[in-house]
């Protein structure tokens, strides 16, 4: 009786967890959805933050673009030093921010592409959730080379950026079609290893929800953009 009380409040404990997470990674979504829609679906006002006067990109649009990265990094190393309403603050600001850079596609894709493709990589990524979640296959060593892979891409799609080779553009965004919905699984597997790990305090728990919803928004957001690359319409 005691062991079933024992694996009741395990299973009560780890379905919480889980739900935060995926409440912190629905709330960086609408942060981000009306932030780049704002901005977005209004050009004139995406040209004045962004642009310069002689078409070219301004400086503010590098710092939106690239601050993410540096946030990011402070929430993983702040994670034992930084207070939960720390982090949530750094959380909100990442995905304003992130918001910004995502107005472009608004730009760039008609609207219909946009949708379609938002809910393609949103069951592309429940598929996948799901299939992390429930699989008994240890995905460690998998989800190492993935991480492998995405060092490569990133590396290859820098040097591509100089040399302009579509095909080679084309086979970086099929396999980062992979390489993402791959990872979406792995992570999922970790996170419910967390949720059911009996090492972590309340405090301790609550702040890795925030950091694995940040986790799975940042898989979700590269989906969908590199999904868009294959699936959407430009204006």
């Amino acid at each position: 009786m005691q062991e079933y009380s024992n694996n009741s409040y395990q299973a009560s404990v780890a379905s919480n967890f889980i739900r935060s997470v995926y409440t912190y990674m629905f709330l960086a979504l609408a942060i981000s959805g009306v932030i780049a829609y704002a901005i977005g679906s209004n050009p004139a006002t995406f040209m004045s933050l962004f642009m310069t006067s002689t078409g070219g990109v301004s400086i503010l649009f590098w710092v939106v673009m690239l601050a993410p990265i540096g946030i990011s990094i402070l929430i993983s190393r702040g994670l034992e030093r930084f207070s939960q309403e720390m982090l949530l603050f750094l959380f909100v600001v990442y995905s304003a921010l992130m918001g910004c850079t995502l107005s472009s596609i608004f730009v760039v894709y008609e609207m219909h592409s946009i949708a379609f493709t938002f809910f393609v990589a949103s069951g592309a990524f429940a598929g996948m959730a799901i299939l992390g979640y429930t699989t008994k296959t240890d995905l460690t060593k998998f989800g190492s080379l993935l991480y492998m892979v995405l060092i490569g891409m990133i590396i290859g799609g820098i040097v591509n950026y100089f040399i302009g080779n579509g095909m080679f553009d084309f086979i970086l965004t099929i396999v980062g079609v992979f390489v993402f919905t791959g990872l979406i699984a792995y992570q999922m597997q970790q996170l419910k290893n967390v949720a059911f790990s009996p090492e972590f305090n309340d405090q301790t728990r609550n702040k890795l929800a925030l950091v694995g919803g940040l986790q799975l928004y940042i898989l979700f957001v590269n989906l969908f953009l590199t999904l868009l690359r294959l699936l959407g319409g430009r204006d």
